[in-house]
């Protein structure tokens, strides 16, 4: 004989929740969209580049340092602002609607194709990426350097293209999110007493709730 009552409930309930495939779950896929945004805004703190500048080139003004330290910060200011609204829209998909998930995974491929690029530019040729930080350091433009490259930048490319990933997870995992309202527990509550017996105490009781009970 099936099972009937609050238990059955319960049992379909949780057979529901267990066929839900582990990446397409709402914490995992928002946890690892906001994880590789904050990997890619992490690489930006660190040191992308190692400038030497010539001693010759800069004269008195370079003379201090001769070595630059360039953060991914300095050397591609888009990577920093685009990790940012990448996280942003990693947390906004674990609230929004269906049609507003296809906008907010548009948005983070977006800023993950920027994340990319610049990072790739600095790859492919960053002396050119080191500019601004010579000047600011020896006041002197169009300097020649050496310049040596860590893995920062390449760790960012990493991560960006992961990030685009798993923003696109977002669409099919979508199809298993349930999207509630504030106003489906009043509902349920309200055909329940409606359904009953309804004495004067349970009158007054809906009506403090702002319900009308005739």
């Amino acid at each position: 004989m099936p099972a009937q009552g609050p238990e059955a409930g319960q049992t379909a309930a949780t057979q529901k929740t267990s066929g839900t495939p582990a990446w397409a779950r709402k914490s995992t896929l928002v946890l690892l969209v906001a994880v590789l945004a904050l990997a890619v805004f992490g690489t930006t703190t660190q040191t992308w580049m190692t400038v030497t500048l010539d001693p010759n080139q800069v004269g008195q003004a370079g003379a201090a340092q001769t070595a630059l330290e360039v953060q991914g910060s300095k050397a591609a200011t888009a990577v920093t602002a685009l990790a940012l609204v990448a996280l942003a829209g990693g947390l906004a998909a674990a609230i929004a609607g269906r049609i507003a998930r296809w906008i907010i995974t548009a948005i983070i491929v977006l800023a993950s194709a920027g994340i990319v690029a610049a990072a790739a530019t600095v790859l492919a040729n960053p002396l050119a990426a080191a500019q601004g930080a010579i000047a600011a350091a020896t006041g002197i433009t169009g300097s020649q350097a050496q310049v040596a490259v860590t893995a920062f930048p390449v760790l960012a490319v990493v991560a960006g293209c992961l990030l685009a990933l798993a923003a696109l997870l977002i669409i099919p995992a979508g199809r298993h999110w349930k999207t509630r309202t504030k106003y489906d527990a009043p509902a349920a509550g309200s055909a329940a007493a409606a359904a009953g017996p309804v004495d004067e105490i349970d009158s007054w009781d809906r009506l403090s709730r702002g319900d009308d009970p005739t």
